[in-house]
Formats: C-alpha cells, sequence, structure tokens
C-alpha cells in the first residue's frame, strides 16, 4: 500500500464526485494508479462513468461563428472574468474566429502569423497589445475547429459552452440550421462522450462489462444469480450505457418520448428529405485546465493527517 499525495486525492475526487477518504482507500489500494482506483470505487459502486476531462477552471470565451457554409469554434481563455466580458476580448475573438473562416490555419501556431480580418498586423501581434497594453493579462488562443459543410451552432451563457454541429443533408442549409442548433443545446446540457453507439471502443464496452459483472458479484441478491443469467442482465446495461453516453441515443431534452436521433429524423421527414448528423465538437470554457482550489487542497490535507 503506498502513500499517496493531496494532489492526487484532489484529482480522484473531480474525476469522480466520491467523498475524500474513499479516494485515499482507492488510491492507496492501488498503489496511486488513478485508472485503476476509478475502476476499484465503481466496482465498489461508489462511482459512476468517470469524467472525461477537468471541471471549468479558466476564464475566457467560447465562440462559435458560421458563414455559409463554413463555421468554427474556438476558444480563447483570460485570467479572469472581467476581462473576458470586456469589449476589447470580445472584438479580438471575433475577429479571430473570422480569420480562421477566410486563412484555414492549420493550427494555432500558424494563425498567430496569419494577418488578422478586421485589424493591422498579425493575429499575434493583435494578441501580444491586447494582452500587454490593454488587458494587462495572460491573454491564450487555445484551441479551434474549422468545418464546412451544412453547420449549425449554439453558445450557453455568453461563451461558457460552445458546440459546432455538421450535417450531411440534402436540405437547405437554413432549413435544418434550427434542428442542429436543438441537437447542439442539447450536447452542451448534457455533454455525451460519444456521438453514437459505433464511436465506442470496444474496448470501453468490454471493460464496462468487467465492472457491471463485477458490482453484481458485490450484491448478495445477484452473485447467488446463474452466470448466464447475471450476463444476459450485463446486456440490459449496456443498452442504457449507449443511451446515457451516445448523443443520438440519448433522451431529447425537449421530448424525452423521442431520442435526439428519433427527433432529428422526424424533423426531416417533415421538411421532405433526410438529415444526417455526421460531426459534433463541444468545448467548455477552461476544461481540463488547472486552477488552484486551495481551500479544498487543505481540506483533504487535514483529513489525512488525522
Amino acid at each position: 500500500m503506498g502513500k499517496v499525495s493531496v494532489a492526487e486525492i484532489k484529482e480522484l475526487m473531480k474525476s469522480t464526485g466520491v467523498g475524500m477518504m474513499d479516494c485515499k482507500k482507492a488510491l492507496e489500494e492501488n498503489d496511486g494508479d488513478m485508472d485503476k482506483a476509478i475502476e476499484f470505487l465503481r466496482e465498489k459502486g461508489l462511482a459512476t462513468q468517470a469524467k472525461k476531462s477537468g471541471r471549468a477552471a479558466a476564464e475566457g470565451v467560447v465562440a462559435a461563428v458560421v458563414k455559409g457554409e463554413t463555421g468554427v469554434l474556438l476558444e480563447v481563455n483570460t485570467e479572469t472574468d472581467f476581462a473576458a466580458n470586456t469589449d476589447d476580448i470580445r472584438n479580438f475573438v471575433a475577429n479571430v474566429a473570422n480569420t480562421i473562416i477566410e486563412k484555414n490555419p492549420a493550427d494555432v501556431e500558424a494563425l498567430k502569423e496569419m494577418p488578422i480580418s478586421g485589424g493591422t498586423g498579425t493575429v499575434g501581434e493583435a494578441l501580444t497589445e491586447l494582452a500587454g497594453m490593454k488587458i494587462r493579462e495572460n491573454i491564450v488562443i487555445r484551441r479551434f475547429v474549422r468545418l464546412e459543410g451544412k453547420l449549425a451552432s449554439y453558445i450557453h451563457n455568453g461563451g461558457s459552452i460552445g458546440v459546432l454541429v455538421k450535417m450531411d443533408t440534402d436540405l437547405a442549409a437554413d432549413a435544418v440550421a434550427p434542428i442542429g442548433k436543438d441537437v447542439a443545446m442539447q450536447s452542451a446540457a448534457l455533454n455525451a462522450p460519444y456521438l453514437n453507439r459505433e464511436q465506442v471502443p470496444a474496448e470501453v464496452i468490454e471493460k464496462e462489462k468487467e465492472i457491471m459483472m463485477a458490482q453484481m458479484a458485490e450484491d448478495p441478491k445477484m452473485a447467488s444469480k446463474p452466470e448466464q443469467v447475471r450476463a444476459k442482465i450485463v446486456e440490459g446495461k449496456v443498452g442504457k450505457f449507449y443511451t446515457e453516453n451516445c448523443l443520438l441515443e440519448q433522451a431529447f431534452v425537449k421530448d424525452d418520448k423521442l431520442s435526439v436521433q428519433g427527433y432529428v429524423d422526424a424533423e426531416a421527414k417533415k421538411l421532405g428529405g433526410s438529415i444526417k448528423v455526421t460531426d459534433v465538437i463541444r468545448y467548455e470554457r477552461g476544461e481540463g485546465i488547472e486552477k488552484k482550489e486551495d481551500n479544498l487542497a487543505d481540506e483533504v490535507a487535514n483529513m489525512i493527517k488525522k
């Protein structure tokens, strides 16, 4: 049984939503291996599916811009929410998004070398001037994605979450945009890790089955059932896994009698065409970026000392 750090316990707590001492024990039992500790907690029935990314921590803006059949989803980070809500930052983000649409840069570094849309100099020069002379904070162009085709977008809460949806359809872009926006809003609200079951890796499903079997082994009522019965129950649970973790199989938030796919198909039929959602990109401001949480760290440290 190895000694574990406060940072490791805090990370496991954030990933699973499980209490301090249970996280501490899980890490100690598994020599600090985070993945094995998560599996340990799930097998004990203490944790559900682990979160895929860290909680939002950094400030900034997520922006989505669609012009014709080209769209961009962009995240720019600042140190404070005050800076993020200034006109200077909002205008900069809009200009950078337009630059991406117009110039199609390969990555952030290439983007910084390009002339900025609606301004003078390069994107990198505009960024330096904004950070050093106007905002006086560290400003980072963190990431972007550029898509072409029939697109729809949604921005939540002024830029805390942004979603870009691409559709393969024989219908006009303006006709399918409201449907795509509904799909984007669903993604923003429930954050499914996969678009459809075809995207779920086989090893993920096998691991889920192993965990489900282990959970039943811990349950006296289930442990007494024949293995083939438990295996059948697991297959049913896998179906539930798909409906919870695959966007198109989730219950549609505006009408839970339909799946998201069912909603899209019904709307396409009304319009006399077909719609296939082929890509959904979701950015949450600051996800995966750590920010100091001194109170939580102190609390964990005090628990360890006891």
